[in-house]
């Protein structure tokens, strides 16, 4: 008996709210589906679904089940389209998550021009600080800055970063510009989303945990409290670019600026990766290299 069987049924059940209407949709009859669910119901040693004359609905477990068979008959059917034809239109549900203020001014747009394109795709967007679990929790695609260190993923470049150490002209004529890192730590600075600047001397990486009476976990308000003459920042080149063009704020320490990190597309590893995956990270890559702050860098 293959594991696969009832798992269509189930899901058309669950969908469509009644066998009757998922025999039709399967285009089979309602005895048959009546009959793989319940053997499925039998290997699970679980019930899936409440039975009524009138309704059928999920039990707790059911529920659960759902969600996993979703997906696994999504991405089995997407695997023979892979084989059938790499280059067909992507469709089913493509799940991702971004940071919360880069994936609103950067990815969402972009995924939207892709949707337009793409009708016939569903997205699910998690706008999230968090570094989510992509495996655990069922994510095809994440937006990640900075450094990676998750090894099961696979990580695509999809766009260069920078980080800058800056402060307000107002801020540097009150309490002086530092010189060398060791003089950072008699400064205030403006600490966001990350306890550690990396900065880095003679070639390596020298961390600094930074201090002050101010702190945000917003790349905007730590720029807006900079700009006010707070203390010092460290932002990428997105958040900073303008300021520094039009003076509002100086660059520091520039021989001690951290090697270009990137923005990622991460992925888990599977062999052949889907081609809505894929598909995508190539429009975000595209579209990323067309905006008016990666066309200065």
């Amino acid at each position: 008996m293959s594991r696969w069987e009832g798992l269509d049924e189930f899901v058309a059940v669950a969908e469509c709210g009644s066998f009757m209407r998922a025999a039709e949709h399967l285009r089979v009859s309602s005895s048959h589906v009546s009959r793989q669910v319940a053997r499925l119901e039998e290997r699970l040693q679980a019930r899936l679904l409440y039975r009524t004359t009138r309704r059928v609905s999920l039990t707790e477990a059911g529920h659960t089940f759902l969600a996993r068979c979703q997906r696994l008959i999504e991405e089995r059917d997407e695997a023979f389209n892979v084989i059938g034809d790499l280059h067909s239109a992507p469709t089913g549900l493509l799940r991702m998550t971004a940071a919360v203020a880069y994936g609103e001014r950067f990815i969402v747009p972009l995924v939207n021009e892709f949707m337009a394109q793409h009708p016939q795709l569903r997205v699910e967007i998690e706008l999230s600080n968090r570094t989510l679990d992509l495996v655990q929790e069922g994510y095809d695609l994440a937006i990640r800055l900075g450094r990676l260190s998750d090894s099961r993923m696979v990580a695509t470049r999809i766009a260069p970063r920078a980080m800058y150490l800056c402060a307000a002209p107002t801020y540097l004529e009150r309490y002086g510009r530092p010189h060398t890192l060791s003089e950072l730590a008699r400064h205030n600075c403006l600490v966001g989303t990350s306890d550690t600047w990396m900065l880095q001397d003679d070639g390596r990486e020298q961390p600094f945990k930074p201090s002050g009476n101010w702190r945000c976990n917003s790349g905007q308000a730590v720029l807006d409290a900079a700009l006010r003459g707070f203390g010092l920042c460290q932002l990428p080149d997105y958040y900073v670019q303008e300021p520094l063009r039009r003076g509002e704020l100086v660059s520091l320490l520039e021989t001690n600026r951290p090697p270009n990190t990137a923005v990622w597309a991460v992925y888990p590893q599977r062999r052949y990766p889907l081609p809505k995956v894929r598909l995508l990270i190539q429009a975000l890559k595209d579209g990323l290299a067309r905006r008016p702050e990666y066309l200065r860098t």
